[in-house]
C-alpha cells in the first residue's frame, strides 16, 4: 500500500546507513523490536530491488521496521484505514520515473496513441526525475515502513507469502514484504492481474522461493 506520509517526529530507534552500489540504504529499527536478519542482508536485497525495478541511480532508500501500532497509525493517516497493516510503502517520486514494466506501459508523449491490438508498441520511454540536485547529493526514493510484529505472525500462523496461506520463516515474511514495499515505491502495484502476476514473479525471484 502507498501513500503520501504524513508529517510526524523524527525517527526513533537505531538508524544504520550502508551501501551496496549505488544505492544508499537507510535502515532504521524501532525501539523493542528484533529484527530476523542482519541489516546487511536487508541491504542486499533492497538494492537488488532497486537494480531490477530500474530505479534511477545512484539514489537512497530508507526502510524503517516497526510495530503492528506504529503501522496502525501511518495506515489511518495516510490511507483513511483504521486497521494494522504489514507494510506501507511513501514513494517520493512518480511512477514515470522509472521503467514501465507488465501491466504498466510507457507513458504516451503528447500527441501519442496506444499502437493497435496486433501492432508493435512505441518505444518504451520513462523520465527521470524533474529536479537538479546540488552536486554529490542521492534523490531519495521514499521509505517503506514494515511491521515485523505482523510479519512474524502471518509467518507463524500460516497466513503469509504472497497468498497469505504460507507458513514460513519469519525471516523469509520480512524480505518479502521489503521486496514488495519497494516495487510499491518503484511504482508497481497489483489491482489489475496483468501488473500482479508480474509483481510476484519478481517478488519470488528476488525472495528466492517459488
Amino acid at each position: 500500500m502507498t501513500g503520501a506520509r504524513p508529517a510526524d517526529e523524527p525517527p526513533r530507534g537505531r538508524t544504520s546507513v550502508l551501501y551496496d552500489r549505488p544505492w544508499r540504504v537507510e535502515i532504521t529499527v524501532r525501539p523493542g523490536v528484533t529484527l530476523p536478519l542482519s541489516r546487511a542482508a536487508l541491504a542486499r536485497l533492497a538494492a537488488a530491488t532497486l537494480t531490477s525495478a530500474g530505479a534511477p541511480s545512484p539514489a537512497s532508500l530508507g526502510l524503517i521496521f516497526s510495530d503492528d501500532t506504529e503501522l496502525s497509525d501511518l495506515n489511518r493517516e495516510a490511507m483513511g484505514r483504521s486497521d494494522p497493516t504489514d507494510v506501507l510503502s511513501f514513494p517520493l517520486l512518480p511512477p514515470s520515473a522509472y521503467p514501465p514494466h507488465p501491466g504498466r506501459p510507457a507513458p504516451l508523449a503528447a500527441g501519442e496513441r496506444r499502437s493497435s491490438p496486433g501492432r508493435e508498441p512505441p518505444p518504451a520511454r520513462y523520465a527521470a526525475p524533474a529536479f537538479v540536485l546540488p552536486p554529490g547529493t542521492r534523490p531519495h526514493l521514499g521509505d517503506a515502513v514494515i511491521s515485523v510484529e505482523r510479519a512474524r505472525l502471518q509467518a507463524e500462523q500460516g497466513r503469509g507469502g504472497q497468498t497469505g496461506d504460507r507458513r514460513w520463516e519469519p525471516a523469509d515474511e520480512v524480505r518479502l514484504l521489503v521486496v514488495h514495499g519497494i516495487l510499491h515505491i518503484c511504482g508497481w502495484d497489483h489491482a489489475e492481474a496483468e501488473e500482479m502476476h508480474a509483481m510476484h514473479a519478481l517478488e519470488r525471484r528476488l525472495v528466492g522461493h517459488s
